[in-house]
């Protein structure tokens, strides 16, 4: 089946290519009321290789009776496809979840803080502080392995106990991430209350403070409708590295009025429309996330595969 492109019209001043860090097979199931086998798990991540990404964050090591929709986790790595270029990071929240990947065979990890004092209380049951000097050893372990780091910081916009998060707040938090050797660090909209003049102000701001540019990551949730247009004042902004789950899947659970991440098929359709290469084939990853949404049991919420209709092989 062809599926439809739009019309490349780049405008001047975007990067050349973006890396799309595919969220789906970790951030999208551990949201989801279903528990899907392991096999399933990993032929989703295979069926997202195919339609060519390459950066795959594929499980999550905190503890089963939390997500146990993840509690395969050790099961999952060595399911996963291999490849010189290909990169599976998984999530560990401490250093029993960092023993655990290392012990499965993992090379990639993340750590998730938050930019506030609420939100770190709810998820990790600890004050910003604490859960700062909780990451630091497990990030400190993991570099001393040879392990690549990403930090998380969520959060940066706005927080639904809080509201508005100061940005010499995010700023301070994604410091002390990058300052215990994270190589990357993705900055995200956890409640998708952001608009694009306060990601511009967020990521000036950053990389004044002496991040550089080509480590940082963005993470958008489209809850008011925001996600794409913020992806594109990053985009503007000279960011080169974006966040995005396949059909659109996860949210958070320490957040009620979150929605879904930004859908990947609809970042990649709008980055064929810029001109921006990301790599990855629409037709297979719609095709990917039609087949997800059967094995979950609904509608994939992304704009781009709803437009494009039922796939006519599933009838």
């Amino acid at each position: 089946m062809s599926f439809p492109t739009p019309v490349r019209y780049p405008p001047p001043g975007l990067p050349e290519s973006v890396s799309v860090y595919e969220v789906g097979a970790r951030d999208g199931l551990q949201n989801e009321s279903v528990i899907l086998s392991v096999e399933v798990k990993a032929e989703f991540v295979r069926r997202l290789v195919g339609a060519g990404l390459r950066t795959i964050e594929a499980t999550s090591f905190v503890s089963p009776k939390w997500v146990p929709q993840l509690a395969d986790a050790e099961a999952l790595l060595p399911l996963l496809p291999e490849g010189d270029a290909l990169r599976f990071p998984v999530l560990v929240p401490n250093r029993a979840g960092l023993a655990r990947a290392r012990a499965a065979g993992a090379s990639q990890v993340a750590v998730f803080a938050a930019a506030t004092e609420s939100f770190s209380r709810r998820n990790l049951n600890r004050s910003l502080d604490e859960a700062l000097a909780m990451f630091a050893p497990v990030v400190s372990e993991a570099v001393g392995a040879r392990m690549w780091v990403r930090g998380y910081v969520s959060m940066c916009f706005g927080d639904p106990w809080e509201g508005r998060v100061p940005v010499e707040q995010v700023v301070r938090v994604a410091g002390r991430l990058m300052e215990m050797g994270c190589a990357e660090l993705s900055v995200g909209d956890t409640i998708g209350v952001a608009t694009p003049g306060h990601v511009h102000d967020l990521l000036g701001a950053l990389v004044a403070s002496g991040i550089p540019l080509a480590q940082l990551a963005v993470h958008f949730h489209d809850t008011y409708g925001q996600a794409l247009a913020n992806t594109l004042a990053a985009l503007e902004a000279g960011v080169t590295i974006v966040d995005a789950s396949a059909g659109g899947l996860g949210g958070c659970p320490y957040a009620g009025s979150a929605t879904g991440n930004l859908a990947t098929e609809d970042l990649v359709w709008m980055l064929n429309g810029l001109g921006v290469d990301s790599g990855v084939d629409l037709g297979q990853l719609v095709q990917t996330s039609r087949w997800m949404a059967g094995h979950l049991g609904r509608p994939s919420p992304s704009r781009v595969v709803a437009a494009l209709g039922p796939d006519p092989e599933q009838g």
